[in-house]
């Protein structure tokens, strides 16, 4: 009876033992974060109700663009927390469009209506994380 018993433990190990498995993904390493500043003359109008401003991003090729993702934070000043947009801050609200080379941000009264107010420059830090299909 010891004897099977032994058995029966030693089987019930070895099962859960060999049912466990490490995987290990390695995926691509090309993500790159570049962080800009945008002053409150660098916006322009974009229509009657929204400013924008166009970050140059020499890195965001094809590739980023039709494949990756784009993520986009904002900050107020250095020591402050960083925000994902789209995010409504303080009555504004940021959004943002990427194609190569290029991210605009947006920036409307979080009403809708109304031109929106003059900012203290921001931080702005974009991701570029690569991805494949």
């Amino acid at each position: 009876m010891k004897k099977l018993l032994s058995i029966l433990c030693v089987s019930v190990i070895l099962l859960t033992a060999a049912s466990c498995k490490k995987e290990t993904v390695i995926g691509p390493s090309n993500n790159f974060t570049v962080v800009k500043t945008v002053n409150s003359n660098d916006w322009s109008d974009f229509d009657a109700n929204t400013l924008s401003v166009d970050l140059n991003v020499p890195q965001l090729d094809n590739d980023y663009n039709e494949n990756g993702a784009v993520l986009v934070y904002i900050s107020y000043g250095s020591n402050n927390p960083w925000e994902q947009i789209p995010e409504t801050f303080d009555g504004e609200a940021f959004s943002f469009t990427h194609n190569p080379g290029h991210v605009t941000l947006y920036k409307q009264r979080s009403s809708g209506s109304g031109a929106p107010n003059d900012t203290d420059p921001i931080y702005v830090k974009i991701v570029l994380i690569d991805s494949q299909q």
